[in-house]
Order: C-alpha cells, then structure tokens, then sequence
C-alpha cells in the first residue's frame, strides 16, 4: 500500500465516456420493441376525477393503450420492505383510485408506438373532475400546523424564553425561504422491461436498492424480481432519493401492453411530481450580553408537507451544536397542504436552517459592534452542548481564519454601505457551515483478475461528483495497484448493498466498504498463495507476509514479491471477497461527528437600479482526509452555485386556485447560468478524524451550498444596510424603501 493515491488530485476516469457519449443514462437504455408513455396530470388541486373520455384519443394513430384508474391493474401496494422513503404516511397509490390530492398528479397514462403519438394523444384525453378549493399556501389560517411523527423534533436546555427576556441584547427576526425545485439537467426517466414475472427497470435513481424494495412492494414481488440499473446520472441533488409514481406508472404500463416501455418525464412535470424544497418559516431570538456572549437561543421553524405524507428535515438540528449557549429551545412543526411531498434537495434541512440562525448571528454582530467572525470564535463551544460528548473533530475556527486570509476579510470595513467600487456599493459576509458527518452499512465486492486488474462492485450511484474516480483510488491505494488497472462498477441493484448517493455519505459509507473488501480478497489471495502447489510460498505460514505495492512479500524483504496475477493463475481462476462497514455504536455514541466550514462573500449592488451580482465566494472547510482535491474542490464550487440560486434567483410560484407552478419551466425559474458565476475559491484545513470511519472522511456534496446562502445575505445587508430575511433576495427588495 505505497501507492498514496488517497488525497491526490486525479481526473475522472469516466471523463472519456462522457465527453465521447459513451454514457448510458436512464433514457438510453432502449429495448427491442418498446413503446412509449406520456402521462396525463391533473389539472386540479383537489378533487374527483368524474369522467375520462378517451374515445378519440384511443382512435389516433399508434395507441396502444389509455389506462387510468378505470382499467389499471390493482395493485397491492405492500408496506416497503427494505428502506424507508424519505417521507412518513401512505405514498401516493397511482392510478388506483379516483381521488385527486394535488395539482399534477398522474390520473392517466397513454401508451403509443412514439413519444409524439403518446404525446397527441395523452393531449386529446377529456378529463371532468369534480373540483375542491384546495389549501396551497402554507401562510393560510385554515392550514393545519402539525408535530412530525418522525423522531423528536422539539429540544431544550435551560430556560430560553427566561433568558431571552432577561438579556442586555436581543434580537428577535423571522425568516423565509421560498419553496425550490431541483431541475437536474437529465429528466426523471425510467425504461421498464418484464421478462414472466421479473421486471428491469433502467431508471435514473440516487438508490438503486431502495428502488428494487419499493417496486417490489408496490407490486407484491419477491426482491430478487426487481432488477434496477442506472450506471450514470446526469444531476439530481436528491430528487432522485425516492421511487416516484412515474416508475411504478412505467412498470404498469409494460406490463399491461406485454412489452417494454420507456416514460420520460416532461420538465414542467418534474415541477409537481418528484419533490422539492419545502418552502419554511423560521423566528429566531438571540439572547447576548454585551461583550458578545449568548446567553440564548430560540429556533422554531414550519416547513411544508403534503396531506398524505410528512416530509420531515434537519431545519433546527445545527442550533443545538454549532455555538455554546446555556439557554436553547428548538422546535419544528408541518404545515400540511394539498400539494405534492417535499423531498430532500442539496444540503437539506441544514441549509435552510442555517440561512435563518447566521443571518441572525450577523444581525447580532452588528448590534454589538462586533466583528462577526470575532463573535463566532467567542462562542465557540469546548462540546457539543446539545448532546454533552465531545467532537470527533471540529475545525470552525480554522476554516475561519483559513477562509478569512484567503477571502482578504480584514480589508473591510465595518460600516454598512462604507465600501464602494465606483458608484456600485461593495459588500463582504460570512457565514459558518456545518453537516453531519454520517455514515450508513454498506458493501462492497472485489475480484482479482488474471489479466492483472481488479474489478470493484458496489450498488451505488453516480450523479456526477467523480463516484467512479474516487471509488477507484480507495480501490488501487488498498490493494497497492495503478489506478488504470482498477475498473469500479456500479449502478446495479444485483452489487452488494449500499446506502443511498446523498446525505453526503457515499464517500464514508462505500469507501469503507471498498477498503474492507480489498483487505479481504488480499487475505484470500495471501491464503491461496501460501497453499498453492504452483507458488514457491506453497506450505509458508500466512503470517510471513505482507502486501507491498500489489505483491505478496515476505516481511522485511524486498524481494520482487508475487503479484495478484500470479495468484490467480495459479488459482486458474479469479479471486474474489466481498467486505462491509458500518459505524461502530459505542465511537457514536461517544462523539458528536461534524463538517464544518466558513463561507465567505463579495456582492457589488448598483444603488440606482439594484441589481445584485456576486463578484466571488470563498470557502474553507474541514471535512477530514480528502480523497481527491481536484473533485473535492469541484463538489464546493458546484454547492456554492447552488446556494447563490437560492440566495438570489429560486423560487417556484404556485397558483393560489389550484397549486399550479406558474412557473414550471427553465424561462421562468431561474437559476445561475455561466454569465452568474463569480470567482470561486473552496480550501480545505488538515483535519485528522480517526473516529468518523476507517478512511477518515467526512461529507462534503451538501456543507459548500449550507453556508452559502447567508453569507451572501449578509454580504448585501454590509453593502446597503438593509437586512431582508426572506429568500432569494430580488432587485425588488434593493428598490424597497
């Protein structure tokens, strides 16, 4: 293990099928004789479908079926039998019944010979409803504010209500964040084949075996019936986290019609059926005495959900860690609404949460006349005061002071609108960035090869932050080989198991499975070795050796050794092991495990006709040993454009009458393009976390867009002195008086 390939920048090893369309996505995957699907959505909030009329449409050219809640097969719809959804109640049951419960959802589904047959057709089908009022805004008095039923959502220390009123300092603000959506550049797409009673679904998913689980339960088969396969994903930033009723409606569809289908989702229908941002609510009170000490902390938050689920997320979870405070309160309530569910989108939960409690640590900073950095690093905390146990690791000051020299931060000056570039006013801010270090079982397969490569399985998914490169390096570093000689596969659910691709846990949980499975098919080969007629260690004691550089040697020797080539033509066969990690319980339950990070921001605003361009981002992180700093800094950038687009441009408008997205599509909804995107700067502080996993590696895909929004928040509010607490910040709220 000399080849140091852990924590050396390397480029995609995947990058040459890209660029050469040599991927194969979701919708690539064409079968023999397939048909094609278009859905037909709702174009009521609430409501009872009356009547479908499909004469016409059944007579156009190439049909081959209209199927709806009148003629679709019953389905059983078992409960989910591997891995729960990111969601709480009855999922949606598609085209099972007559009810309509939000705009958009799926009431029909035409089946042609070509998409624009089903396309024609689906448009010619005549749909009555028997429509209800329904409740889409969750501002609306009538609306229900629940508790989750999902885990404990409301948490306290001391008194903060008392020490809230008893404080010198006070600040005391709401927050709002428009509801997003994802919009990956590849549409939601799934390709379903039967063969008898099995089915392969060739589906864009972030959980391949989650979706094998839930196909499975929706149609009452056996597990090993279901077979999904998504090699490459072309973004999703967890829209693709759960199975939709677009997969379930593909399945139905192929088998109903005896032969393959493929149904890709329109844009504007990823607007309504494959989740979002919730849109939330949040008040924070800061309690502080005058040298800047808090002394409390209040953090309610509503985020929105649908009636026949609950979305829950982190919304409040940062406040109980990120500073020392003695007085804390959190609480988090749904606000349930006759609209799609929510799903996880970049940095979830977190993201959110933290616009509103760093905003208000800015705010705070400003009251005092202290520094806002300078305020962080006097409430640093020597624990994690929510749950009493110290930090595996924890580098927010460093990432601080890192980000701060880098950022050139002690070039601004304190006085809000005191900085100007020619008649633009200049604003610099901060913010503090954090997200759980988590880790999830997974699994990984290793087979030695007798042409001298090693291939590498594992069931996990690649939505483009570099899977297969750093999956391979953790596969050559371990088993001591180049990296051209490792080829990593995944996107299968027949791999081993793994987690999901998101929660920033791939790296962690898979990694470590990969590492465990190559010590293990070195531990087989090392045995074959030792009792190999065709070897000269035949008969050796196993505990003679070791693995250098990809060859078994005797300890202590440097002699050329026996390569795993060797072995396994000896073996006349490959080698093969498989290897699993999981976190140990009692190293969680001793340590409070973190990212953190410090996100920095330049804007320049025009005072006459306010627009708002940010000049550049810095960010500085601690995410303990980093695999590959070329990827690494790519995963930043990415999340800090994300979080400008919520900071400044993403908001998806519903119709108040039906809960229409007014807004569904790329003209309307805007996100940062190429001309948007500033200097961008991600650095990372050498952090050693011998806790966190045996490759100790923290998260990184959601913690650069957590802390992003704020500091560009807090950026506007020093360049104009005026703090707006409701996202994304417009030119309208500049003109404001």
């Amino acid at each position: 293990m000399t080849t140091n390939l852990i924590g050396t920048a390397r480029t995609r090893v995947d990058g040459p099928q890209k660029v050469t369309g040599g991927a194969r996505y979701a919708a690539d995957f064409n079968q023999p004789g397939q048909a094609y699907a278009a859905i037909v959505s709702s174009t009521i909030g609430l409501g009872t479908v009356t009547d479908i009329d499909s004469t016409s449409a059944e007579k156009m050219p190439g049909v081959i079926a209209v199927i709806s809640h009148r003629n679709a097969e019953r389905l059983p719809y078992l409960p989910h039998r591997a891995i729960i959804d990111p969601a709480s109640g009855d999922r949606l049951h598609v085209l099972q019944d007559d009810k309509v419960r939000f705009y958009g959802q799926p009431v029909a589904v035409v089946v042609a010979d070509s998409i624009d047959h089903a396309e024609r057709a689906a448009a010619e089908l005549h749909i009555s409803y028997e429509a209800q009022q329904p409740l889409t805004d969750p501002t609306d008095r009538r609306v229900e504010r629940i508790i989750p039923e999902a885990g404990s959502v409301d948490r306290s220390r001391g008194d903060a209500n008392k020490a809230v009123a008893e404080a010198p300092v006070v600040i005391d603000e709401t927050y709002n964040i428009a509801r997003e959506n994802h919009n990956p550049m590849e549409p939601h797409a799934t390709v379903a084949s039967w063969n008898g009673d099995r089915v392969t679904l060739w589906s864009k998913s972030q959980y391949l075996v989650n979706e094998q689980a839930e196909i499975a339960a929706v149609f009452g088969l056996p597990l090993e019936n279901v077979e999904v396969i998504c090699p490459f994903i072309g973004g999703a930033f967890g829209t693709s986290l759960r199975t939709w009723p677009h997969v379930t409606l593909a399945a139905l569809a192929a088998r109903q019609i005896r032969r393959p289908v493929k149904l890709v989702l329109t844009r504007k229908q990823m607007f309504f059926t494959t989740g979002h941002r919730p849109r939330t609510f949040q008040r924070v009170a800061l309690g502080a005495t005058s040298e800047g000490r808090l002394t409390a902390v209040i953090h309610e938050g509503t985020g929105e959900t649908s009636r026949y689920e609950q979305f829950t997320e982190a919304l409040t979870s940062v406040t109980d860690y990120l500073y020392s405070c003695p007085n804390v309160q959190t609480g988090y309530r749904l606000a349930q609404l006759d609209t799609s569910t929510p799903n996880h989108m970049r940095g979830p939960g977190e993201a959110s949460g933290i616009f509103a409690l760093e905003s208000a640590i800015d705010e705070l900073s400003y009251k005092l006349g202290i520094d806002p950095i300078e305020l962080r690093r006097r409430n640093e905390p020597d624990i994690d005061e929510g749950e009493n146990k110290p930090f595996s690791s924890r580098s927010l000051i460093q990432c601080y002071d890192l980000g701060a020299e880098r950022f050139g931060w002690k070039l601004r000056t304190a006085q809000p609108r005191s900085m100007r570039d020619g008649r633009l006013l200049i604003g610099m801010g901060t913010a503090s960035a954090t997200y759980p270090a988590f880790h999830a079982p997974a699994n990984a397969r290793v087979r030695l090869l007798a042409d001298g490569t090693a291939e590498v399985e594992a069931a996990a998914s690649d939505m483009g932050p570099g899977t297969y490169t750093s999956m391979s390096q953790v596969a050559a570093e371990f088993l001591g080989l180049p990296l051209e000689r490792i080829r990593f596969k995944l996107g299968r659910s027949d791999y081993p198991q793994t987690p999901s691709h998101g929660g920033s846990w791939t790296m962690a949980s898979v990694g470590s499975a990969i590492r465990a499975a190559c010590l293990e098919v070195q531990a087989e080969a090392t045995r074959l070795a030792t009792t190999s007629a065709n070897l000269p260690v035949s008969g050796t004691s196993i505990e003679d050796f070791e693995w250098r550089e990809g060859t078994l040697r005797r300890r202590g020797e440097a002699s050329l050794g026996i390569s795993y080539q060797d072995i396994v033509v000896a073996n006349r066969g490959p080698i093969e092991a498989s290897g699993s990690a999981q976190r140990d319980p009692s190293v969680a339950e001793r340590y409070s495990m973190h990212s953190f990070g410090a996100v920095f921001a330049e804007v320049a605003i025009d005072p006459d006709v306010g627009t708002i361009t940010v000049r550049r981002i810095v960010g500085a992180y601690g995410i303990g040993r980093v695999v590959n700093p070329l990827l690494a800094r790519s995963q930043c950038t990415g999340g800090m454009i994300g979080g400008m687009g919520m900071a400044l441009m993403e908001q998806t408008a519903l119709d108040p009458r039906d809960g229409r997205p007014v807004n569904a599509h790329m003209a309307d909804y805007l996100m940062p393009v190429n001309l948007d995107i500033p200097t961008l700067e991600a650095h990372f502080v050498e952090e050693v976390d011998p806790h966190v996993n045996p490759l100790g590696v923290k998260g990184l895909g959601e913690i650069a867009l957590v802390g992003t929004a704020p500091a560009i928040a807090n950026a506007i509010f020093h360049a104009t002195g005026k703090r707006v607490r409701t996202l994304p910040i417009r030119i309208e709220d500049m003109l404001a008086a």
